[in-house]
């Protein structure tokens, strides 16, 4: 069974939904799904989802586009991730894409992240867009390797795959992997080793060829699968079984259903 290691149950589109979310996981062979915290004021609704359904899990962190959101500490992450049912911190990291001027706060948010994962001995679930020599500084200047984690919706070159590789983290696909002018990152989900990827879904957004431009969700971690398998020259069950033994090796509190 596959598990979609990136999505937002909690969202509208799909929490609304969620009972038609999940007997289309099943259809798909879709078995677990990772529900990924963006803010700790909607956190509770993220724990509440992994707490009510057994293949469910939950990170807890702020997003690095929510500048809004007020501050925490380290020790209010720590806190929140003692539940059981949380089994990573994120996701967290950098992003000059979206937002520009001084992200000085956005960069010592970061750096509180790891410094949770790292007490919490937790994974960490990194975001890095337009950031990436920044990202992996911090990474460095962190000590992120001592926990490890997922740079999630990559969409980076090979070589910051491999730079993130040997400080101990996974490469995650997305939807964005199918999509036609994504001829470089086809290449990378070439050449990235098998027993470092997982799969996602990131929903509801970036919803995979054949469903581009509608709603994501975690069943369409399935057209993910089958786009790497293929560029790898692989079975889809092979890409399948890498990967899910590859989630629960990273996420080691989550704890696979029958």
């Amino acid at each position: 069974m596959l598990v979609d290691s990136h999505c937002h149950l909690n969202f509208p589109e799909l929490a609304a939904n969620i009972d038609a979310v999940r007997e289309s996981m099943t259809e798909n062979g879709v078995g677990h799904a990772l529900c990924i915290s963006v803010t700790l004021k909607d956190f509770p609704q993220v724990l509440a989802l992994a707490e009510r359904y057994p293949n469910f899990f939950a990170s807890v962190g702020v997003h690095p586009d929510y500048e809004s959101e007020p501050p925490f500490t380290s020790g209010t992450l720590v806190e929140l991730a003692k539940h059981p049912k949380v089994v990573a911190i994120g996701e967290t990291g950098l992003d000059y894409f979206r937002l520009t001027g001084d992200l000085d706060w956005q960069r010592e948010r970061f750096r509180t992240h790891i410094r949770a994962a790292i007490e919490s001995d937790l994974p960490l679930v990194i975001h890095t867009r337009s950031s990436a020599e920044d990202t992996l500084r911090i990474m460095r200047e962190e000590n992120a390797q001592q926990v490890g984690g997922v740079m999630h919706c990559f969409t980076e070159t090979f070589d910051v795959a491999m730079r993130a590789i040997e400080m101990g983290f996974y490469i995650s696909f997305s939807g964005i992997v199918t999509f036609k002018n994504a001829s470089s990152l086809k290449e990378v989900a070439q050449q990235v080793p098998l027993d470092r990827i997982l799969v996602e879904t990131d929903s509801p957004y970036l919803a995979p060829i054949p469903f581009r431009g509608k709603t994501n969700q975690p069943a369409y971690v399935k057209h993910v699968a089958e786009e790497v398998a293929t560029l790898r020259g692989i079975s889809l069950e092979a890409l399948t079984e890498a990967s899910t033994q590859n989630f629960f090796s990273l996420f080691k509190r989550a704890k696979p259903c029958n």
